[in-house]
């Protein structure tokens, strides 16, 4: 089965992951039917900040509005099986664990939780707080997936990229994409 992904980007520090991500879900057609985007205005500032550039503009997907509450993945019948929410701010974690849907990023979160299909989010702030702390443990006693954005070292990363490689390749191995990723003990 092929997989229907909604990617969510919120405006924590960390556009390089969201950047990847989605380069990286573009090179496996094979195993992704649908991704579809919603992007804060948050988001983009930070993306222009931290990779200076603009190329959200152009992706190869479809992007929602953060209002657009007609987007097919505001709703369980448009079957997305996977969200991941990558970065995810700790206020949009908050949202999520409070059940407040008054967005797509966090109406979709609530769609993807009530159907028992797969949400990850995609934490980058740090530290945590105890009301970072309990939003987490409300998500995951809902179903959800928390992947802080930590980098492992273990493949000797040589860049800025192959760092962030690190913690993108986790997220598609936790979505289910195939991909050929370090592996501990094996390699690629």
């Amino acid at each position: 089965m092929k997989h229907r992904i909604v990617v969510a980007i919120t405006g924590a520090s960390g556009a390089i992951y969201a950047r990847q991500l989605l380069r990286k879900l573009a090179a496996v057609p094979d195993q992704v039917e649908k991704v579809a985007v919603v992007m804060s205005q948050n988001a983009r500032t930070v993306w222009q900040t931290e990779l200076d550039d603009t190329s959200y503009e152009n992706l190869p997907f479809p992007v929602f509005g953060q209002q657009d509450f007609m987007a097919p993945f505001a709703s369980g019948s448009g079957q997305y099986n996977t969200m991941i929410i990558c970065p995810c701010s700790m206020g949009t974690l908050g949202r999520i664990a409070g059940g407040v849907s008054n967005d797509l990023v966090t109406r979709a979160a609530d769609v993807v939780l009530k159907e028992r299909r797969k949400l990850i989010c995609v934490l980058r702030e740090a530290p945590y707080n105890l009301i970072h702390i309990r939003n987490m443990a409300a998500v995951v006693e809902a179903g959800g997936i928390i992947c802080p954005a930590t980098p492992s070292f273990y493949s000797k990363p040589k860049d800025i990229e192959e760092v962030a490689g690190t913690v993108v390749d986790r997220v598609l191995d936790l979505a289910g994409i195939e991909q050929p990723t370090y592996r501990w003990g094996g390699g690629v």
